[in-house]
């Protein structure tokens, strides 16, 4: 049976589907496509097999040596636009990026462990639309790595998908497209010449040059181009249909993509005003007096239940995510990328955790919000009522946070423990995908590998598969324990927060935010 649609993990502040009472007791269980929050900048993925020639795809439209364009296997590539060219490594672990030439003969600094990320930054024109991401192979992505691309083409708002003439739809694809389509993001197909050219015309069939004549009439000539496009559409449409209206753009090497440059800039344009009006310049309730209730009743007791229990079934859900990766970690060992792919794939597979958590915890703080402070100040809540209470709150975690950080790196050691890393910049780099400044309470949850996992499993005596298999098992469980210790900890300074602000609404009858 075919998977059903993924939900998506956030409902962004401002719209109207932020304004709804959030339903308890629901939490995302899985990563899908992110709605975009208004300020977030349009980009357009690269996505497509290896093969396909989608970074010289990418490269023709920046007008780029496609030479440019490379990053390590497994990394994302972000171009933006900037005055000066610069390219920069995000590496986990590391609180700074680490800066190279962004020309094609630069050398790239000795790394640990390659970035989640690179970002290229250039004084293209095109670049003032739109950002370019390359991402990783969609033969290589696994679970978790669609998951990860679901979630950054739902903020980015549009993805070229390339694919070579002799290449063909995997069942993989055709769901990540099935899924892209139901969340109504932009997809834009470009189709390249295969190894041996384009489709093989039949022998003595008449060409299309100059003669204008439509593939559909009876006595038509045949044009390779043509027939490769349509049995590429046809064969998506037959499992996807809901991408009927998707433009299809052919790229030889002759072309310059000046028709596909044209319709990202045409879809940047109006996504662009989608977005602008997207949320109202005056929120509702973010101004003016808002009075207490009466009787709030026993909103701080119901607080601190509410508090306890979300945190139970975010860890619970965690360690129900932890045992899948699991399994599907021991199945590659064994079947799959063996030994040497393991920190890529696990590194990944905890990228992809961070952002479920992330989700959890925000989704569940959101009803925090909408369950105590509606009690307060009644019930529903405006939005511009709860974005003014962020700010005390996030005041008040410092006060109550103690000697931990929440903001901060769990890094999974060669030895198959966890390690901390706080302080400023420290999670800038754990993202594949940046996005603009969150405006949620707490800070992301961020988890990955330390590079000391790459020099251990890549050395040439480090290929026993069950070693591997019980370090995985020993890294997962230590994951699994200081995320519920970590989950837990963000619940109480919240709830001690919160309770703080809003005890001093109800000792002086207004919201004082």
């Amino acid at each position: 049976m075919k998977p059903g649609p993924l939900p998506a993990v956030e409902v962004p502040d401002g719209t109207a589907a932020a304004a709804e009472l959030p339903r308890r007791g629901r939490l995302p269980v899985r990563l899908g496509v992110t709605e975009p929050r208004p300020e977030e900048p349009l980009a357009v993925l690269g996505v497509g097999p290896a093969g396909a020639g989608r970074s010289e795809v990418l490269a023709r439209l920046l007008q780029l040596d496609p030479a440019m364009l490379a990053v390590p296997a497994g990394s994302w590539l972000v171009v933006g636009h900037s005055r000066v060219p610069t390219r920069a490594a995000y590496v986990p672990g590391y609180r700074q990026p680490h800066s190279y030439g962004a020309d094609r003969l630069a050398a790239g600094p000795a790394l640990a462990r390659p970035p989640r990320r690179v970002e290229l930054s250039l004084p293209e024109p095109l670049l003032r639309h739109f950002s370019l991401v390359d991402t990783p192979d969609t033969d290589a992505l696994g679970v978790a790595g669609g998951q990860l691309l679901l979630d950054a083409a739902g903020r980015a708002g549009a993805v070229l998908f390339v694919i070579a003439a002799d290449q063909a739809f995997t069942a993989v694809e055709l769901h990540l497209l099935a899924d892209l389509a139901r969340a109504g993001v932009e997809v834009v197909f470009a189709v390249t010449p295969g190894a041996g050219g384009w489709a093989p015309v039949p022998e003595g069939a008449p060409t299309t040059e100059g003669t204008g004549a439509s593939v559909g009439s009876p006595s038509a000539p045949v044009d390779p181009v043509a027939v490769t496009v349509e049995a590429h559409r046809a064969a998506l449409l037959a499992a996807v249909p809901a991408l009927a209206d998707a433009r299809w753009f052919p790229l030889d090497a002759a072309g310059d993509g000046a028709d596909l440059r044209r319709a990202l800039v045409g879809w940047a344009a109006d996504e662009g005003l989608r977005r602008a009006s997207a949320e109202p310049p005056v929120l509702p309730g973010s101004q003016g007096r808002v009075p207490v209730l009466a009787d709030p009743g026993d909103w701080s007791e119901q607080l601190d239940r509410q508090a306890r229990s979300s945190a139970r079934r975010i860890r619970q859900h965690l360690a129900l995510e932890l045992a899948n990766i699991h399994l599907r970690v021991v199945q590659e060992i064994v079947f799959g990328v063996g030994c040497a792919g393991l920190p890529q794939l696990l590194d990944r597979e905890m990228e992809a955790l961070s952002l479920l958590a992330t989700a959890q915890c925000d989704e569940a703080v959101r009803g925090l919000f909408e369950e105590a402070a509606g009690r307060v100040f009644g019930t529903p809540l405006p939005v511009g009522v709860r974005r003014r209470l962020h700010a005390p709150v996030r005041w008040g975690l410092t006060d109550h946070r103690g000697e931990h950080e929440l903001d901060r790196v769990l890094l999974v050691t060669s030895t198959g423990g966890v390690a901390g890393l706080t302080g400023t910049g420290a999670t800038d780099a754990l993202a594949s995908y940046p996005g603009v400044e969150r405006v949620e309470v707490l800070p992301p949850v961020a988890v990955a590998l330390s590079g000391g996992c790459w020099q251990h499993w890549r050395s040439p005596g480090n290929h026993d598969p069950n070693a591997a298999r019980a370090w995985a098992q020993r890294a997962l469980r230590e994951v699994e324990l200081e995320l519920s210790r970590e989950v837990s900890r963000r619940f109480e300074v919240v709830r001690l927060s919160l309770d703080g602000v809003l005890s001093d609404a109800v000792d002086h009858g207004i919201l004082l935010a």
